[in-house]
């Protein structure tokens, strides 16, 4: 199999052109203050003058930030990513929600087990227009299953480990993520693994991605998913302060 290589700025890129709406709008903003300062004075030109400024400088720092976790920090190179199993008949599943970047790659670094791609997207509820334009953007990873978030075609101790890559925050209704996980426990072989990437809603996404935060969800409200799931938090890591990994396993003293 040919090496599955990531573009130069392909993230930040993506970033741009699947949201570009939001960028166009923040640069007519931008643009129209700076076009009607000349005719304000005082408290009016100095507050038009603060808004550009902050409309300016939140822009570049959320792109900034994007750069760097999406192109630059090695979150795609799955340097990250230790301890899976490798043997001829590992089960490996990849979800994600409607956009997948990861599972070409994972293959790759895993050639030997057997993968299974899920896709949760649902185009009734994930209705972002961001979402249909990467959907357009890039072809499914080959045998990619549309699933449900309550119906997941796991067998009970099928799975050696389970992967979300940017995928769980996607599972908005509390209840809907708590069976999604539980689905997930059920169908771990002992020893297997849930790997959770995601951004949270902390500090530093606060002051990189502004109100774009509360997509995220807390360390709080995931730790509370996993325990009401019967999933036991083994590791806990950063791929870049604004970006999370929880490696999950059975909580065998769960109901």
């Amino acid at each position: 199999m040919a090496g599955v290589n990531r573009k130069p700025l392909q993230g930040v890129s993506n970033i741009v052109w699947f949201n570009w709406h939001y960028y166009a709008a923040g640069l007519v903003f931008l643009g129209a203050g700076v076009a009607v300062r000349p005719f304000l004075t005082g408290a009016a030109n100095a507050g038009v003058l603060g808004l550009v400024l902050a409309a300016g400088v939140s822009m570049t720092v959320s792109l900034a930030v994007s750069l760097y976790v999406y192109d630059l920090s090695g979150l795609y190179a799955l340097g990250w990513l230790r301890g899976l199993p490798e043997a001829p008949g590992t089960n490996l599943v990849n979800i994600h929600a409607g956009f997948d970047e990861t599972s070409a790659l994972l293959r790759q670094r895993y050639p030997k087990a057997t993968w299974q791609v899920f896709d949760f997207y649902d185009p009734a509820r994930h209705t972002e227009i961001s979402i249909r334009r990467a959907r357009k953007a890039y072809a499914a990873f080959p045998g990619t299953r549309a699933v449900a978030t309550g119906r997941l075609p796991l067998p009970a101790g099928s799975v050696d480990a389970v992967l979300l890559i940017m995928a769980a925050h996607e599972i908005r209704d509390p209840a809907e993520r708590i069976a999604f996980f539980a689905q997930l426990r059920a169908a771990l072989r002992p020893g297997g693994k849930v790997v959770v990437v995601e951004h949270l809603r902390d500090g530093y996404n606060l002051a990189a991605y502004h109100f774009g935060f509360f997509h995220f969800y807390s360390r709080r409200t995931w730790r509370h998913a996993f325990d009401a799931a019967g999933l036991q938090l083994v590791e806990e890591t950063k791929i870049t302060p604004f970006v999370s990994v929880f490696t999950l396993q059975k909580n065998d003293t769960a109901p």
